[in-house]
């Protein structure tokens, strides 16, 4: 029997792309001939890698906005992602699939509070899809510091990835398992995938004639080593960024005792091999940019042309974040409920779990008037348009005018009126004040003329 384990570890995830207004995707040209990104990503990747069976033999985390849309959209695809990770969690009480917090918020630049929500909805969502608590956590671009570390242990999660720079330490187990002691006395396991492996596969990815060859000079010899090898990637690598992919995917995970290794998952691991060395993150690391988190705050020279939009935007976001926060808790603690209990249990009512009247009820609150009901859902529901105005996506790339941006601020927009319709309060004019300082480089238009924009198509 082969002494090296291989673990490929795919990064499942799209933001959502829903009109906030309207609650349908619009179109998007550039996704062409298909209506939108998530349409063509679905035909060139989730689909086929679900059909051949692939999601059986990886370890992977599928984001919640994705599982959403595929459930609603592509309902097969979804049903075979799903039964895959039960067939795991079956055959060897431990899953394949990881949870990942739901809106792919960078979790260091989070309040304390709001890294409690997104994870907790994040397992929630994985719990609701999967039938099975999870065991480990997807952290959003790698993005990690202790304190986020912290929250995933409070709340269960027992393992999580890393790569190799964002720790500190003797890594004589390769890629783990290995105990990170945590600041309040709790530990986590981290596992580190291979970046060298893995940005072979994702940026050199043979083609199939010529992938027995790169498994010899690439797999073979690590595999003398034994132990474990781990490749963590985007998983749309396999069939959206390489249009070989499901068809690479496929050889890797069949090619085993050709080439001295036995698939693992992360989960199946760990249940053998427990941690031993004990290592130190380096805190505010990702695995995507080499400039600490400064991509998704001041911007960085990894992307190009005056990125200072960035830093505005997201002041503009946390202005409008505290107003929120404040409206909210305000109402909340005046119907005599503690705020952010109530918010974490929310994404229940968001996954169809419960009804508001239900929720209302766990927490005490079926004494109150059907207008402050209704007032406070509004809120509450703001809130959750507040958390997804962060999903990574929005700083990550170089441009104001790119969609990303722009969904943010319609979320923002709809987090407006939803506050309005509860307590009157209208904050687009200290919005649109802080947001007139992200200007584009490309067209001069600033945050303000964005919003100006969604203001009209919603009709706030």
């Amino acid at each position: 029997m082969p002494s090296c384990r291989l673990c490929i570890h795919g990064h499942f995830y799209q933001p959502s792309r829903v009109n906030p207004f309207t609650g349908k995707t619009p179109p998007e040209p550039d996704a062409a001939p298909y209506d939108n990104w998530n349409e063509r990503i679905t035909a060139e990747c989730y689909a086929p890698n679900a059909e051949a069976g692939n999601f059986e033999g990886i370890s992977f985390n599928l984001g919640g906005t994705l599982a959403f849309w595929l459930d609603e959209n592509a309902h097969d695809t979804y049903e075979r992602i799903i039964a895959a990770e039960r067939r795991n969690w079956e055959a060897d009480g431990v899953g394949n699939g990881l949870a990942q917090p739901v809106h792919h918020t960078i979790l260091p630049l989070a309040r304390r509070r709001d890294k409690y929500c997104q994870v907790r909805w994040g397992i929630a969502s994985f719990e609701h899809r999967f039938g099975h608590r999870p065991e480990g956590m997807w952290l959003p671009e790698m993005a990690v510091d202790y304190e986020t570390l912290e929250v995933l242990v409070s709340e269960g999660i027992r393992l999580t990835i890393l790569s190799g720079e964002q720790v500190r330490g003797v890594l004589g187990a390769g890629p783990g398992p290995y105990r990170v002691p945590l600041p309040n006395g709790k530990e986590i396991v981290v596992f580190l995938r291979d970046a060298d492996l893995s940005n072979a596969l994702s940026f050199g990815m043979p083609d199939l004639a010529h992938l027995e060859s790169w498994l010899e000079e690439h797999i073979d010899w690590r595999c003398r080593l034994g132990g474990l090898q781990l490749v963590a990637t985007d998983g749309e690598t396999f069939g959206h960024h390489h249009s070989q992919g499901v068809e690479v995917l496929s050889h890797i995970l069949q090619a085993g005792p050709s080439h001295g290794y036995e698939l693992t998952t992360l989960g199946g691991y760990l249940q053998k091999h427990p941690p031993r060395i004990d290592i130190e993150i380096v805190e505010n690391t990702t695995w995507s940019c080499p400039h600490g988190l400064d991509r998704w705050v001041i911007g960085c020279d990894c992307t190009p042309g005056d990125s200072r939009w960035k830093a505005a935007l997201r002041r503009a976001l946390d202005n409008l974040a505290c107003d929120l926060d404040w409206i909210y808790m305000q109402e909340a603690q005046q119907a005599g409920v503690e705020p952010w209990s109530l918010r974490d249990d929310y994404i229940a009512l968001d996954l169809g779990q419960t009804d508001a009247h239900t929720l209302f009820a766990e927490h005490d609150l079926g004494h109150l008037s059907s207008e402050r009901a209704q007032r406070l859902l509004w809120l509450l529901e703001a809130q959750f348009y507040r958390q997804r105005m962060y999903t990574s996506c929005t700083f990550f790339f170089d441009s104001l005018d790119r969609r990303e941006p722009r969904y943010a601020i319609a979320n923002s927009v709809q987090a407006m009126a939803l506050t309005r319709y509860a307590t009157g309060s209208d904050l687009s004019n200290a919005f649109r004040r802080d947001l007139k300082i992200a200007v584009s480089e490309n067209t001069s238009q600033t945050g303000a003329d964005i919003l100006d924009q969604m203001l009209e198509q919603a009709k706030f």
